[in-house]
């Protein structure tokens, strides 16, 4: 007694390759680009120049930025999203773009 099975074969042309090959492509490509780090401030920024913010705290100018005390920089501020060992993290003064650790900036609030 044989049991005759019925198998489908499913046929694959070239046009079906390469559209799928290229949907492949696009999707990985998107992908990365999705995964990709955000880009770090600029001190040329127009946003990183109207809230004076400074990639080394150590730089920043008294004179021109009465408030900054030293000790003070993006690490221990109230707004800094960032891991301890972490040399960026992000802060919501600078939507979609990350901040230095040792950085700092007018809107500084000193962590609880």
């Amino acid at each position: 007694m044989f049991i005759h099975q019925e198998t489908k074969v499913t046929v694959q042309t070239r046009r079906t390759f390469i559209v799928r090959t290229i949907g492949l492509c696009a999707t990985l490509a998107a992908a990365r680009t999705a995964l990709a780090a955000p880009p770090v401030v600029d001190e040329a920024d127009a946003s990183a120049k109207t809230l004076g913010y400074r990639a080394k705290a150590s730089t920043v100018d008294a004179a021109q930025f009465p408030k900054y005390q030293p000790g003070q920089r993006c690490a221990n501020c109230r707004f800094y999203s960032g891991g301890a060992s972490d040399a960026t993290g992000t802060c919501p003064m600078f939507a979609g773009k990350l901040v230095a650790a040792e950085g700092w900036c007018n809107v500084y609030a000193k962590r609880a």
